[in-house]
């Protein structure tokens, strides 16, 4: 039972890292709460389901269209909503990123109305069965599309020349822009790749529950946020690690305690991070 109620944390927590990884990435460059992200989320498990359901697109193909396009509204959200209140108080950039997270769900509401739609799963709908636990083939996939995302998105920061940049950026943008890095493209890069990652959480998360609803994007926006906080905001093995465990402790509080309190688990985690180690676990 334990060892069942982990793995099913894993699989979860390996969708909560995807999109923690999308705030702590733009807090780490410019000191920024991205609370659009959700709705980027939201976003990304629409293009799959339409590309799946409507065009009859492969999965593999869908899922990383999905991240593209997702890619291009980060981009586009973070030209409209934030770069113009770049040089104003953190208020100001926090208010303009709230307003491009309702603007975006009831924009969706509007375009796709607010009943749930269908995500058929794409796989034949096996399950591994050993003597300690049980494991479906769509819950193998996430883990392992989710693991090579992350390794991914490891080597990019750390191996290659815009990772190098975006790491500089983050210490001290002003010292990174008189050593000739374009600031502007590393914020935009940034953005790219995090809306992507939290494109992929979206469309593994809608073929995982078989739903996508235009207001999907809230909790998980929010329990996303929570791992990244909980992680050490601004640190990407932080964020890993704090949506790992994020996903364990929502499951084991549900298997354990009550499946009321799910989502009460989450929050309850951010409370104690900020009143104990506001820098999180590796912050």
């Amino acid at each position: 039972m334990f060892l069942q109620q982990l793995i099913n944390g894993v699989v979860l927590g390996s969708t909560y890292a995807l999109i923690a990884l999308g705030y702590t990435m733009v807090y780490g460059i410019i000191e920024l709460i991205n609370f659009a992200h959700g709705e980027i989320y939201m976003f990304g498990a629409f293009v799959g389901m339409i590309l799946v359901t409507v065009y009859h697109f492969p999965f593999f193909l869908a899922f990383f269209i999905a991240m593209a396009l997702a890619s291009l509204l980060g981009i586009t959200v973070e030209y409209l909503a934030y770069r113009p209140l770049r040089r104003s108080t953190r208020l100001a950039a926090l208010i303009s990123a709230i307003g491009a997270s309702i603007f975006l769900q009831n924009l969706a509401l509007l375009i796709m109305g607010a009943r749930p739609y269908t995500f058929p799963s794409p796989f034949a709908p096996t399950v591994y069965k050993t003597s300690l636990f049980t494991i479906s083939r769509v819950e193998l996939i996430i883990l392992i599309v989710s693991f090579l995302l992350m390794l991914g998105l490891t080597f990019l920061i750390q191996k290659t020349k815009i990772g190098i940049a975006m790491r500089a950026t983050a210490q001290d943008k002003d010292t990174a822009s008189l050593m000739g890095i374009n600031i502007n493209k590393v914020i935009t890069i940034t953005f790219a790749v995090g809306s992507a990652l939290g494109a992929a959480a979206g469309v593994m998360v809608g073929i995982y529950f078989r739903t996508v609803t235009p207001m999907m994007g809230l909790m998980p926006g929010l329990k996303g946020f929570v791992a990244a906080v909980l992680g050490g905001i601004g640190s990407i093995p932080g964020a890993m690690l704090g949506g790992l465990l994020l996903g364990i402790a929502e499951v084991m509080g549900a298997a354990y305690i009550s499946s009321q309190y799910r989502d009460a688990v989450a929050f309850a985690i951010l409370i104690i991070v900020l009143l104990f180690k506001p820098s999180g676990l590796i912050g």
